[in-house]
């Protein structure tokens, strides 16, 4: 991939502003989100330290329950140059993340639509997600062909654990990887599709 590339572009700037290492090898783990146990990131948590041994990099965007910010940033603070949290709203530096992190991770227990999948297949960066509301409806496992993302099943951090490394893997696989990216850029989530396909199905009930 050359240098100029926009993502890679994307994913320097972001590794810079936030005092990550660069390097551009490295699997960018990307999190915007409200830090709950809705939203699952209490098993991210746990998945975490094996992953970040491994090699991949994480950064964290958002504010919520006190202890989760608590243990996000003492784990800041155990990887420094690997782990960026940042405690706060920022619409700026969401955008930056979408558009600069390879994966992102959104493992809600439950999720009754859930908009940031979406923002990240149109910015190219496939999200890991648990099959559950919303969440089910947006996202098609990397399994299938026109998969979107990567689905996983039970709330688990051990379930969601092997789906990031699952990820992560594709992630290396750079052809497999980008036909999954360009799936998600591809694919229509507006509601001019979903608008239709309810237009069809009154015509077809009366």
């Amino acid at each position: 991939m050359p240098t100029s590339h926009p993502r890679r572009q994307g994913k320097l700037a972001l590794q810079q502003r936030l005092g990550l290492h660069e390097d551009a090898a490295a699997p960018l783990l990307g999190v915007v989100s409200r830090l709950a146990y809705q939203k699952g990131l209490d098993m991210l948590l746990e998945c975490l330290p094996k992953l970040l041994d491994g090699g991949a990099q994480l950064v964290v965007l958002g504010s919520g329950e006190v202890d989760l910010e608590r243990r996000y940033l003492q784990l800041a603070q155990r990887y420094p140059g690997r782990v960026s949290v940042t405690v706060r709203f920022d619409e700026g530096l969401s955008h930056q993340i979408m558009a600069g992190a390879d994966i992102f991770l959104m493992p809600s227990r439950f999720e009754p639509c859930g908009l940031n999948q979406m923002y990240g297949m149109r910015f190219g960066t496939p999200p890991v997600v648990r099959r559950t509301g919303g969440l089910a409806d947006s996202v098609i496992d990397a399994g299938q062909f026109d998969g979107t993302g990567f689905v996983f099943d039970e709330a688990t951090p051990s379930a969601l654990y092997r789906c990031i490394a699952g990820a992560v893997d594709c992630y290396r696989d750079k052809a497999a990887f980008k036909r999954i990216q360009l799936n998600g850029m591809r694919r229509d989530v507006g509601w001019r599709g979903s608008a239709q396909r309810y237009i069809d199905l009154y015509r077809a009930i009366v």
